[in-house]
């Protein structure tokens, strides 16, 4: 996602075996992919355990090699010293500096919510006051955000009850037992032109919404029904200045990007309250990155796959990371939480495994936030991820909030992007059989 001048936004593995583990594991060995230790935390106050894990991969830029993951995300537990209060948060940047403002983002949000004393009496209000403060600080800050900014999607656990905030186009899913299946519930809404009332709410602020091939004469700027951003997802409707080429953004909310706030882009949360029940399994936080081409179905499905949520990280950010490369010849930032809610009354995840998914009839059309035009050649030297550095230690206050470096490696041979994905893809089957070859 992101404006239309930066480079950013915009067959499954076998399921893991071995049985049933004891998610209470005291020292958790490190994931043989992702070297990361699965994490849990307990709220006591309604007796079930939430079992997570986090991935972060950088993106493939043909162009910008060498470009940072404006990705980041955030998971802090015992919130205010509550052990049954816990905060997880990814946050997706944009722009030139949208490495800067995702990173102010993550640690100034979470900080405003933990010193609200309101937070438990009122967490939506908290939720606004938290986002708009940080907006507010972000432009007053030494960071240039008049083109860079963040989403940031955002989900406060207090008791049995999730809190989603959203701002923007990364998203939040929560898998639901229905049956012998699992059904993928959205728990947060793209916030783009697409949608009506975010389109009005943008022209009664003066923004220009129009597609690239429009804003440059090649369309009827008259038309101004695009679609749905599946169908149309190539060439979005974006926002303009009047009389300018600036900043084309394909969001309607943010945070930062001082510029598009003279048009209608605000950081004010859109927040969704749900209360927890048995026959809700696990969520998802994940950037766009995930959900450019996977349906927020498909992302459940194969969650529901995996009893251990860095396999089902892994496989998802491989997936995703795949089919960026047969599309569009790069991939975007990718970054995904997976939360396991575990307790008497709720059910594991792999015995309600949806069968056999067929990406390819499955996987959601393009949602076309990238840069258009950008194209991975024939015996070009690509690279891909290997791991990611992680912060393995967590306890009480401690905040798990780090950027991703992952290890990127030349290919060993001039294969395609294609190729190579398949190749990754294949390192996380055998990783999942305790194998990792060819790294």
């Amino acid at each position: 996602m992101g404006c239309v001048h930066g480079k950013c936004c915009s067959r499954y593995p076998a399921p893991s075996i071995g049985g049933s583990r004891d998610y209470r594991e005291p020292v958790p060995k490190k994931h043989i992919l992702t070297q990361r230790s699965l994490h849990f935390v307990d709220v006591a106050s309604h007796n079930f355990t939430m079992e997570y894990s986090v991935l972060t991969q950088r993106g493939y830029y043909p162009d910008s090699p060498d470009k940072e993951n404006q990705d980041c995300y955030c998971v802090r537990t015992q919130l205010q010293g509550n052990p049954s209060v816990h905060f997880f948060g990814v946050y997706d940047g944009h722009g030139e500096f949208g490495g800067l403002c995702s990173n102010f983002v993550k640690n100034k949000l979470v900080e405003k919510l933990s010193n609200d004393s309101a937070l438990l009496e009122d967490p939506v209000k908290a939720y606004n006051s938290a986002f708009l403060a940080t907006n507010d600080e972000l432009h007053k800050s030494e960071i240039d955000d008049c083109m860079s900014g963040t989403t940031a999607i955002t989900v406060l656990v207090i008791g049995d009850t999730l809190y989603v905030a959203n701002v923007g186009d990364s998203r939040a899913v929560l898998a639901v037992k229905d049956g012998n299946r699992i059904v993928a519930q959205d728990l947060s809404s793209d916030q783009t032109p697409f949608r009506r009332d975010e389109y009005e709410r943008v022209k009664l602020s003066g923004a220009r919404v129009l597609s690239v091939d429009q804003v440059e004469g090649h369309k009827d700027p008259d038309i101004q029904t695009w679609g749905d951003e599946e169908s149309q997802g190539d060439d979005p409707p974006r926002l303009w200045v009047q009389n300018g080429m600036i900043p084309g953004a394909a969001f309607t909310r943010s945070v930062g990007d001082s510029l598009a706030e003279t048009i209608g882009v605000i950081a004010v949360p859109e927040v969704l309250t749900v209360q927890l029940k048995p026959d809700h399994l696990f969520f998802v936080v994940a950037s766009d990155g995930v959900f450019e081409f996977l349906s927020s179905q498909t992302v459940v499905d194969m969650a529901a796959s995996y009893s251990d949520p860095r396999d089902a990280c892994a496989a998802i950010a491989g997936e995703s990371y795949k089919l960026w490369l047969e599309h569009e010849g790069r991939t975007d930032d990718i970054t995904i939480i997976i939360v396991q809610i575990k307790g008497p009354s709720h059910s594991g995840t792999s015995e309600y495994g949806s069968g056999e998914i067929n990406v390819s009839t499955i996987t959601r059309a393009k949602k076309g936030k990238g840069t258009s035009g950008i194209s991975a050649s024939a015996g070009l030297d690509v690279h891909r991820a290997v791991t990611n550095g992680f912060s393995d230690s967590l306890s009480g206050q401690h905040v798990v909030s780090t950027r991703s470096h992952a290890i990127v490696v030349p290919s060993p041979t001039f294969q395609s992007p294609i190729e190579l994905a398949a190749e990754g893809l294949r390192c996380i089957i055998l990783a999942g059989e305790g194998r990792l070859l060819d790294l």
